[in-house]
């Protein structure tokens, strides 16, 4: 096929680490089994948190809206199970704090059938309506921002959107969820991009794959050969390849301005599984309840791509899987961009897209930071052509603002790739990250003076 061969751009500098895929690249998607309780924290996604319109004590069936969008930047909330409200409380989050949640006994021989609601008809419906039913679909991005995702597709006054890039790269070593989907939910992934095109404009469809998934590219050839305004284009495999604006960088040879968003260059970009989910429930008016998720890892035993209903407890996931005692390290996500978790009574939410386990023996070893060296390495790797040496010498002498200003940390979209690299294991991203969350609150603080 002479897609394969044709394509060869891509984004200058980042990195290749091993992909360790092949263990559930091949491995099709299974139903994970139905918690006893499944925990909710209201804040899924960035924005607003969801607010209840549930009480404890009261039945809910699977499918159905238990916590409505607060505002514009915000989603609804679906019972991922039938069951009962157990409780409305705070529930262990990600970051560590204790939140703002549901959570829900599941009914042990409940069918858990998913009830519907009112479907988007996509003969019928406007590009307003269609970004509406996203919305009450709950629906974000589920590579792993959980932006949402009728804020994205909003294209803005005095903007056109002339291209849609379908993300379908999963660059994070170890995750294959976006391959499988693109292998078993084709039928889903098309529909969604007609949803897509109406609701943004698009006047044509470009699905982005890396090389190391040429049988998702060629089953989705064959799905949109018949489609002039569909493509598929394969690009060398290459991490941070995912992100989108190196994304449209490999695929359209143009750059993002900094500060600025893919709208700048007439295109928007939107991950292949929340494609999927778009054309899933939208004609069928249901709201998300579960997402595709690789569970894999040295300390995993059953490896494999699993659809988990959302509020899972991770410690029951850990236990179906056969993660035993050796457990040393857990990521949500991958190991570059993904979180490490320090509590296993935290539940995936719906922006996780794998659950990466390292046991304590080989892989889990805390090494000892050294000074820079001033190698280089660091810079000859950031996909945007920063100097992270430069930024974490500001960052060690807490020069915030000079990082900023002078030296474009907001740009950075922690990719990992200068830590990766990193002979003397200078831990930069984790400096970049309380770097910009001491820029943005002193903006905040500036902006409500």
């Amino acid at each position: 096929m002479k897609f394969f061969q044709r394509h060869k751009n891509t984004f200058r500098n980042g990195i290749h680490p091993p992909e360790e895929k092949e263990e559930t690249s091949h491995l099709p998607i299974h139903q994970f089994p139905f918690a006893p309780t499944i925990i909710l924290p209201l804040q899924q996604h960035i924005g607003s948190p969801s607010k209840v319109i549930v009480h404890k004590g009261q039945e809910v069936v699977r499918g159905q809206l238990i916590a409505e969008a607060d505002g514009y930047m915000s989603v609804p909330l679906h019972a991922p199970v039938c069951g009962i409200i157990r409780s409305i409380a705070k529930v262990p989050s990600i970051t560590g704090k204790m939140v703002p949640g549901i959570c829900i006994d599941s009914f042990p021989s409940s069918s858990q059938e998913v009830v519907n609601g009112t479907a988007v008809s996509l003969e019928a419906a406007t590009p307003g309506d269609i970004l509406k039913g996203i919305q009450d679909a709950g629906i974000v991005g589920l590579g792993g921002a959980a932006f949402p995702t009728h804020v994205k597709l909003k294209v803005p006054e005095g903007k056109k959107c002339k291209v849609l890039i379908l993300n379908g790269i999963e660059c994070e070593p170890y995750l294959t969820t976006d391959h499988r989907v693109m292998l078993e939910q084709s039928d889903d992934i098309i529909t969604g991009i007609k949803y897509l095109m109406k609701a943004t404009g698009a006047g044509r469809t470009i699905i982005g794959i890396e090389a190391n998934k040429k049988d998702a590219a060629a089953h989705l050839e064959e799905r949109v050969k018949d489609d002039e305004n569909i493509t598929v284009q394969v690009v060398p495999v290459k991490y941070p390849q995912g992100s989108e604006k190196m994304l449209i960088t490999a695929l359209l040879g143009q750059e993002v301005p900094s500060g600025g968003l893919p709208i700048d260059v007439h295109a928007l970009v939107v991950n292949i599984a929340t494609t999927a989910e778009i054309g899933r429930l939208l004609p069928l008016g249901r709201g998300i309840q579960e997402r595709v998720i690789t569970i894999t890892g040295p300390g995993v035993k059953k490896k494999g791509n699993y659809l988990v209903p959302i509020g899972t407890p991770l410690r029951f996931i850990l236990d179906e899987v056969g993660a035993g005692e050796t457990t040393g390290e857990v990521f949500l996500g991958g190991p570059m961009m993904g979180v490490s978790v320090s509590n296993l009574d935290i539940s995936i939410t719906k922006g996780t897209s794998g659950i990466v386990v390292f046991n304590k023996t080989l892989e889990h070893r805390n090494r000892k930071i050294y000074p820079c060296i001033k190698c280089g390495a660091c810079v000859e790797a950031c996909p945007l052509f920063l100097n992270p040496s430069k930024l974490g010498l500001l960052a060690k002498f807490e020069a915030y603002d000079e990082m900023a200003d002078q030296y474009h940390l907001m740009d950075c979209f922690e990719c990992g790739s200068c830590s990766y690299v990193c002979p003397s294991h200078i831990p930069l991203v984790q400096y970049f990250r309380f770097s910009k969350s001491i820029v943005r609150e002193r903006q905040s603080m500036k902006t409500t003076a």
